[in-house]
């Protein structure tokens, strides 16, 4: 399901954008069935609930809540905000044949966008993502071991 989304993510048009989401979210799903029974200390999920934020408006929120609803809800989440100019310029330095429809600068825009206020109705802790990867992993894992305490 994630090639699938994948694979329209790098196609353009409405219909493409409703489908990378649909394969996103069947993908999450399959995800939370596989890994939710598991006996872990961690499972990390990348976008999860927040992934709603590549809806188009109103259907981002309302998918939200849905599935806030619907899935387990993490006992902690955290949002890795990123400023659209710093994730461009880490896209553009990529090397990759093909960029998904979500990675111009104003996509970038829009989901941080949207993805800040979907964090806010969540009570998401926020991770500012724009510093060095390390520096970033260590916040994040500060925050968690403080939130295990």
């Amino acid at each position: 399901m994630g090639m699938q989304a994948k694979r329209f993510l790098r196609t353009k048009g409405k219909n493409a954008h409703f489908a990378s989401a649909l394969f996103y979210m069947l993908d999450v799903i399959h995800s939370i069935l596989r890994y939710s029974w598991r006996s872990e200390d961690y499972i990390i999920f990348v976008r999860y609930l927040l992934g709603t934020a590549y809806l188009p408006s109103p259907m981002d929120k309302i998918a939200y809540h849905f599935f806030t609803t619907l899935v387990p809800k993490p006992e902690i989440t955290l949002f890795i905000d990123i400023k659209p100019e710093v994730a461009y310029n880490r896209i553009t330095k990529r090397i990759r044949d093909a960029r998904e429809m979500f990675e111009g600068p104003e996509a970038l825009l829009k989901i941080r966008q949207k993805g800040l206020t979907l964090a806010s109705l969540g009570k998401w802790q926020i991770v500012d993502g724009g510093r060095h990867p390390t520096e970033v992993e260590m916040s994040v894992r500060n925050f968690v071991k403080a939130q295990l305490v």
